[in-house]
């Protein structure tokens, strides 16, 4: 069997209940062979709110489910026939296959992802903060930068009259 990467569209926000309603009736069906795997792609995101470290899912493709399988009639019809599933990808005669570059990508992304958490930091150029910790304690300042991958914001702090840059780390500030 020649097994292809298919993507489905599906009704954004209920990529997870599409998913394992297609996985219940793949197996009542008794054609796991034919579909393997069935993924919706996400990442883990880390995020600050309150002062508190966070993860949650975020979808990288919401809205869309991937699925592995050998497209026969009886897959087709299996996949039409699933609530929640809007159509293939592709042509409305015959769906079109993801190429192999393609699947690699987001297969190496979803590999990539689990390895190391994305830091997702709460603040934007031009906010108002206070810092919390570090030997600007209680000091407001303005988001001058932000640094998700080392973690830091710059901050322009007024020390005697002047406008000073500091690099901070995102926990040690909150914002106004």
């Amino acid at each position: 069997m020649a097994h292809e990467w298919y993507v489905l569209r599906v009704a954004s926000g209920r990529e997870e209940s599409v998913k394992e309603g297609l996985l219940k009736k793949i197996q009542i069906a008794g054609l796991e062979e034919s579909i393997p795997t069935v993924l919706v792609p996400t990442e883990r995101v880390s995020e600050i709110k309150g002062g508190k470290k966070r993860y949650r899912e975020k979808k990288l493709y919401p809205g869309y489910i991937i699925v592995e399988m050998d497209l026969t009639d009886d897959v087709w019809y299996l996949i039409k026939e699933t609530p929640g599933i809007g159509d293939f990808v592709g042509s409305f005669q015959k769906p079109i296959p993801l190429s192999p570059p393609e699947v690699e990508k987001i297969l190496n992304t979803l590999k990539d992802k689990e390895e190391t958490p994305e830091l997702r930091i709460d603040l934007e150029a031009g906010d108002g903060v206070k810092i919390k910790e570090g030997p600007f304690e209680n000091f407001d300042g303005t988001v001058d930068e932000v640094f998700p991958g080392k973690g830091q914001v710059r901050v322009l702090v007024t020390i005697f009259g002047r406008a000073t840059q500091v690099d901070l780390e995102y926990w040690q500030v909150e914002k106004l």
